[in-house]
């Protein structure tokens, strides 16, 4: 099987010829730089043969420079006096290095915002450009050309695009006390996502890519009730949009934490694939049990307990324990639930995916 088929195979839940593997979020900065030491490579996804491409609508790396002096122009009457190497995202946020690893401080371009006329005069992106459409095709083309799956990527699709350009504890408030506030910003961000979801259908991507961080270890990170309100609606019109393109185009939902209170009604808009079932705090198995003839589990390699802390012996059983208890039908692809940290011994790196290759083979 090519890998595209074997990951169609596996999401339509019928056992193809061994598990899909995936690197999910990635290697971080510190991780990236020892995989590279260690390989002579510059991409994990190629060395270690996952079966799945991410393809944005972002920008190719010959127009990066020019697209970050137009950001500061365009977004700088909101964000103010900023350090030289910040980096400000195509909606406007940005992110002002911090003093640890890779992480940053947020400047949120709406935290003072007072009316709906403030958005209204706000310069939304539109992902519309032919010159990123173009870019974002051709690659979409490469991938398949390669035999390889390409999944349409739009995650951090609403909640989280919108806290960080509002504030957390601005869009929560804003949802009690200025509703209508909450509704156009939100609405505003659904119309853009349902315009790339349409633009990623109509280019046979295999899998659409959506997702919000609206769990946390324990649970919900806001009750079931002011999901159903605020965002379920909204995630459904994106799901429905591009499927009215490709009707049996499948979609990836991705939430860290434990959404288990959510998952019926993620199913019921939509969703087939689960990401990123951390073990940490959802069982994998009761996932399974419960969903698995409507869910595909992607992930669910813990990165807060076995790849940081435990062997490469360790690695190769959660592998072979997932494989035997969720992938024996299909409705598996194996990864780590996260981007991998600078924790991670690179042996255990290696164990995980020389582990899916030696027990991922279906006989």
């Amino acid at each position: 099987m090519t890998p595209r088929e074997r990951l169609l195979t596996t999401l339509a839940h019928q056992r193809p010829d061994k598990v899909p593997k995936d690197i999910s979020w990635g290697l971080t900065p510190a991780l990236l730089e020892t995989f590279r030491n260690e390989t002579g490579c510059n991409d994990p996804d190629e060395y270690f043969g996952t079966d799945i491409r991410f393809v944005g609508l972002g920008i190719s790396a010959e127009r990066r420079s020019e697209e970050a002096v137009r950001r500061r122009a365009k977004f700088g009457p909101y964000l103010g006096d900023l350090p030289g190497e910040t980096r400000i995202t195509e909606w406007g946020t940005a992110h002002v290095p911090g003093s640890y690893l890779h992480f940053t401080q947020m400047v949120k371009p709406m935290q003072r915002f007072l009316s709906v006329s403030d958005l209204e005069a706000y310069p939304f992106p539109s992902f519309g450009e032919e010159w990123r459409l173009a870019h974002s095709r051709a690659e979409i083309r490469s991938f398949h050309e390669r035999g390889l799956a390409v999944g349409g990527a739009m995650a951090e699709t609403i909640f989280e695009t919108a806290w960080e350009l509002r504030g957390m504890q601005e869009l929560f408030l804003d949802f009690v006390d200025h509703p209508g506030f909450a509704a156009f910003l939100l609405d505003r961000i659904t119309d853009v996502r349902c315009d790339q979801a349409r633009f990623f259908a109509e280019e046979d991507v295999d899998v659409l890519i959506l997702g919000d961080d609206v769990s946390m270890q324990t649970g919900m990170l806001m009750s079931p009730v002011t999901w159903r309100q605020w965002f379920k609606g909204r995630m459904a019109q994106i799901i429905e949009t591009a499927r009215d393109v490709k009707p049996d185009l499948q979609v990836f939902y991705h939430s860290d934490g434990n959404p288990e209170r959510i998952i019926p009604e993620l199913i019921e808009i939509g969703v087939t694939i689960l990401n990123p079932v951390q073990p940490e705090c959802i069982d994998p198995v009761m996932v399974k049990e419960i969903y698995g003839d409507q869910l595909t589990l992607w992930g669910t390699i813990g990165t807060q307990t076995t790849m940081p802390f435990g062997s490469p012996d360790d690695v190769r059983r959660e592998v072979r324990e997932r494989i035997e208890a969720l992938g024996q039908d299909g409705g598996l692809v194996l990864g780590p639930t996260h981007t991998l940290e600078p924790d991670v011994p690179w042996e255990n790196v290696v164990a995980l995916y020389e582990a899916i290759e030696e027990f991922g083979v279906y006989v």
